[in-house]
C-alpha cells in the first residue's frame, strides 16, 4: 500500500436517533461530534437515518405492495385489456 493516501481507520459510533439504537464499529467516516461510549472512551459519532432497529424489514412492519392489481388498473385505464 502507498503511504499517506488512505483515510484513517478508527472506531466510530453509528447512532440511529429514530430507533434509539447505537453501535460501535470500525470505519473511515469522520464527524465533528463525539460521544462517550459505555466503555468510558470517547468516539466520533455519525448519525444515520435508518438502521436495523428502525428499518421496516427488520422490525416486521414491512408492507407488501399489490403490484398485480396496479398493473391491471393501468392496463384497464389505457385500454390494453
Amino acid at each position: 500500500m502507498k503511504n499517506d493516501i488512505h483515510p484513517d481507520y478508527r472506531r466510530v459510533v453509528f447512532r440511529d436517533k429514530s430507533g434509539n439504537f447505537s453501535f460501535l464499529t470500525g470505519s473511515t467516516s469522520t464527524s465533528n461530534e463525539t460521544i462517550v461510549w459505555t466503555d468510558g472512551n470517547t468516539y466520533p459519532v455519525v448519525d444515520v437515518e435508518i438502521s436495523s432497529a428502525s428499518h421496516p424489514f427488520y422490525t416486521g412492519n414491512q408492507r407488501v405492495m399489490d403490484t398485480q392489481g396496479r398493473v391491471e388498473k393501468f392496463k384497464k385505464r389505457y385500454g390494453q385489456l
